[in-house]
């Protein structure tokens, strides 16, 4: 079942078993406070378990597109749509967040993103990406890299 990310406080439940649990959720409170901001969507995860179909379409992008294989156990995830955008999140027991917004216009923009959380060491699968850092009041130093998706999914 689906739960509600609270931004006013930000909770640990559903990644207590993250090394970074705390940096983690407040990756996803700040992922939750973006959305409600800029689009008015109120931001939902459901256990990875729960949305396979979630979890696999991210997993595919990143094996399609790149040869990537994610290493860590994906904790969480959800998709929706804004506008005409898809999202997808998934949330790793490493502190990682990726997400794919997915544009579903001709030629709009589509790309994979990737968040890490403060306290983490890049994953090994991640070590050819170079990382931006942005400070989150409720996320520290969010650590962030992407790549552009170049075929239909």
């Amino acid at each position: 079942m689906p739960t509600v990310v609270d931004f006013g406080t930000v909770s640990t439940t559903g990644l207590e078993s993250s090394p970074v649990a705390d940096a983690l959720a407040g990756l996803r409170a700040n992922e939750a406070r973006y959305f409600k901001t800029k689009y008015d969507h109120v931001f939902t995860v459901s256990p990875a378990a729960e949305v396979p179909e979630v979890v696999e379409w991210v997993h595919g992008i990143l094996a399609d597109e790149r040869g990537l294989v994610i290493a860590s156990r994906p904790l969480e995830a959800t998709a929706f749509q804004v506008e005409n955008i898809r999202m997808a999140y998934v949330f790793y027991e490493s502190g990682l967040s990726i997400n794919v917004m997915y544009t579903l216009d001709d030629g709009g923009k589509r790309a994979v993103g990737f968040k890490l959380s403060d306290g983490m060491d890049v994953p090994e699968e991640l070590g050819g990406f170079k990382f931006a850092r942005q400070k989150s009041k409720l996320a520290g130093t969010i650590r962030g890299s992407y790549f552009v998706i170049k075929k239909e999914h």
